[in-house]
């Protein structure tokens, strides 16, 4: 049976900068081609005292640790007391929440992390949303277009959902953890609470409170 892929089910948090934007649209891929849109608008409304502004496009919290071999790009949001660590590449259209990691070799582009995400060793994150404490283990991607470069569609239990995107990557809701070396497929969501094995290859949607188990098929349980 399908499951619902509104905002509302997968980011009942709510925690982040962009809910306001996000939680009016119909599917939570609606958001990615307004990220940059929606980082400009919000930007000019954070609080000075909180935020440094080094460049027109570019807003970081105060109390954020950004390492000097960082790279942060625009238009970006980094909010408060997250750590961007050593080689991360921040390539813009970022919108990261607070008491986030975005850690060593990570690379962002045209993302949105809600509070409290870890992305902290080797991941790439593009085209994606990535709910409140969501988690990718080590060496775990988005990959955001298709090999034919077609355009990417949600498979929901056989309801095909046509995005009109040729860029998007995943949609991980609120709680989600991406074991290790996993690759995230173009079109992939996984609802709130779900977990992923380790060098897993995702496609379509994972329902809530869910294992994906790997081997040498692939398995989709209910948690126990």
């Amino acid at each position: 049976m399908s499951v619902s892929l509104s905002p509302y089910a997968l980011f009942g948090s709510g925690h982040s900068l962009a809910w306001s934007w996000i939680s009016r649209c119909e599917y939570p891929w609606d958001i990615l081609h307004e990220i940059s849109k929606l980082i400009l608008e919000i930007g000019p409304t954070l609080d000075a005292a909180a935020y440094d502004h080094p460049a027109d496009d570019v807003w970081i919290a105060k109390s954020a640790t950004i390492a000097p071999t960082a790279f942060v790009g625009g238009p970006c949001i980094i909010g408060e007391e997250t750590e961007v660590r050593h080689g991360a590449f921040i390539r813009g259209s970022a919108l990261v929440g607070d008491k986030c990691v975005v850690g060593n070799s990570v690379e962002l582009k045209n993302c949105i992390l809600f509070d409290g995400v870890q992305v902290p060793h080797y991941n790439y994150v593009g085209d994606s949303v990535l709910g409140f404490r969501a988690h990718m283990g080590a060496g775990a991607v988005t990959s955001n277009v298709k090999s034919d470069k077609t355009m990417v569609a949600v498979h929901n239990d056989g309801e095909v959902i046509e995005t009109y995107l040729k860029k998007m990557g995943a949609i991980l809701g609120d709680f989600v953890e991406v074991g290790c070396n996993s690759v995230l497929n173009p079109g992939t969501i996984v609802c709130p609470r779900s977990n992923i094995y380790p060098l897993s290859s995702v496609r379509g949607v994972v329902p809530p409170d869910s294992i994906l188990k790997s081997g040498k098929g692939v398995e989709i349980v209910p948690k126990e």
